[in-house]
C-alpha cells in the first residue's frame, strides 16, 4: 500500500511560482514511474512531469522550462517546482505513480490533490 500527500498549492499571479511536495508512504521501488498529475477544469486528468526508471525525467510540452521535477529519497518527498505560471496551469495537481509505464493502475488512491489557481 502506497500513500501519497500532497501540499503547497493556493493562489498565485501569472508569472508566479509555487513549489509542491508529496510526501509518500509505503513501498516505492526505483523501477516504478512516480510523479505529478494534474486535473484543470473541464480537461482529462494528464501527466505533468514524471521522474522515469533511470531517473530520467518526462515534462508534457507545456510545462517545459517552466516546472522542475525533484525528489528526496531520503525523505520519501517529491517536489514540483513551478515558475512563470499561467492561467492556463490552473488545476488540481496530484503525485501517484505506477509500476511501470505499461501499468494501467496507480499506486495510490487519489485523493483530494492540492489546488493550484493562476489569477491575477
Amino acid at each position: 500500500q502506497v500513500q501519497f500527500v500532497e501540499s503547497g498549492g493556493g493562489l498565485v499571479q501569472p508569472g508566479g511560482s509555487l513549489r509542491l511536495s508529496c510526501v509518500a508512504s509505503g513501498n516505492i521501488f526505483s523501477s516504478y514511474v512516480m510523479g505529478w498529475y494534474r486535473q484543470a477544469p473541464g480537461k482529462q486528468r494528464e501527466a505533468v512531469a514524471l521522474i522515469m526508471p533511470g531517473d530520467s525525467i518526462y515534462y508534457v510540452d507545456s510545462v517545459k522550462g517552466r516546472f522542475t521535477i525533484s525528489a528526496d529519497n531520503a525523505q520519501h518527498t517529491m517536489y514540483l517546482q513551478m515558475n512563470n505560471l499561467k492561467p492556463e496551469d490552473t488545476a488540481v495537481y496530484y503525485c501517484n505513480g505506477r509500476r511501470s509505464i505499461a501499468t494501467p493502475t496507480y499506486l495510490g488512491v487519489w485523493g483530494q490533490g492540492t489546488l493550484v489557481t493562476v489569477s491575477s
